[in-house]
């Protein structure tokens, strides 16, 4: 297939170069990485064996073209410049993945392009960029998919795509439920890295206090999930949650890497668009209003003694 990957940061570069490397010819745009990749390649140092691409790397989506498939992988902080970069890549046929974190990023997608096109990639990866042009895989990898209109043949076809690729997949009867169990993890894992001091998921799950923070985050999450229709087995889920962060070590997720890099935060998908659907919905979430309001005040705090606010 032609695939063209919007966002080529750590995931997008990742699941790219291994699409790339089972014979996709796989376009790249990129932002910060683009010299380095076009120098030297792409390199991805990975528990599942290490390989290096030749990468077609590019910095205006226009140059790309249209495409059979586009991997959106951006942060969901350049959420507003998504359409723009991806329109130049959609034909008559395209079909969009949006490999993004956050509540309502395929709704999104569905408004500008369709929502027959849409499909959600729910990536459970433990990754971090290197030096530009390498990404570094820890572990994990495999993605649920969903289709916007829960099409499950469509869903279905990119799932084999990513099965070819070496990837464990999953088909997801209903994105909605989906996306409202990935943020079972982001937002007790991803947010509590930040609030908590900057500290890696093995310290969190080493105290007590933010243990059990965490289970009362995830316990919120998922009583929102299934407010917003979902049928989430929450206690099931919190024991998931816990023992699959317990086998992670020392992960630094995006969140701290990007607060440490005093880049924006991606708080509004994370946590401000959950905290709205659930006032919509009328279920108390405070623990994650909280979460909301402290990651929103250092984001801005950071960014500002940056300044790059």
């Amino acid at each position: 297939m032609n695939i063209a990957v919007i966002g080529a940061g750590a995931v997008g570069s990742f699941y790219g170069a291994r699409l790339a490397r089972c014979g996709h010819d796989v376009k790249f745009l990129m932002r910060r990485d683009l010299d380095a990749v076009r120098r030297d390649g792409l390199t991805i140092k990975s528990c599942d064996g290490d390989f290096h691409l030749k990468a077609a790397a590019f910095g205006d989506p226009a140059e790309i073209g249209a495409v059979d498939l586009v991997l959106c992988a951006l942060k969901a902080t350049a959420m507003d410049a998504a359409e723009e970069l991806i329109r130049p890549c959609v034909g008559p046929d395209t079909r969009i993945i949006a490999m993004m974190n956050g509540l309502g990023i395929e709704e999104r997608f569905g408004q500008w392009f369709g929502p027959e096109r849409v499909i959600g990639g729910l990536a459970f990866v433990c990754i971090n960029r290197g030096q530009p042009g390498v990404v570094h895989h820890m572990d994990y990898g495999r993605v649920a998919f969903g289709h916007l209109l829960d099409d499950q043949q469509e869903a279905s076809r990119v799932a084999d795509l990513f099965a070819a690729a070496g990837f464990e997949t999953h088909v997801r009867p209903s994105l909605r439920q989906a996306r409202w169990e990935k943020l079972m993890w982001n937002i007790p894992f991803s947010t509590l890295a930040v609030t908590a001091g900057g500290v890696t998921t093995d310290r969190i799950l080493a105290d007590a206090d933010l243990t059990e923070l965490a289970r009362t985050l995830i316990v919120e999450t998922g009583t929102a999930g299934n407010a917003d229709g979902c049928a989430i087995d929450i206690d099931a889920m919190v024991e998931k949650m816990m023992a699959n962060t317990g086998t992670m070590g020392a992960y630094r997720p995006s969140m701290l890497v990007d607060y440490e890099n005093k880049l924006p935060l991606e708080v509004e998908a994370i946590l401000g668009e959950p905290v709205r659907r659930a006032a919509v919905l009328g279920v108390p979430v405070p623990t994650i209003e909280t979460q909301y309001r402290l990651a929103a005040f250092l984001d801005h705090m950071n960014r500002r003694n940056a300044g790059n606010e």
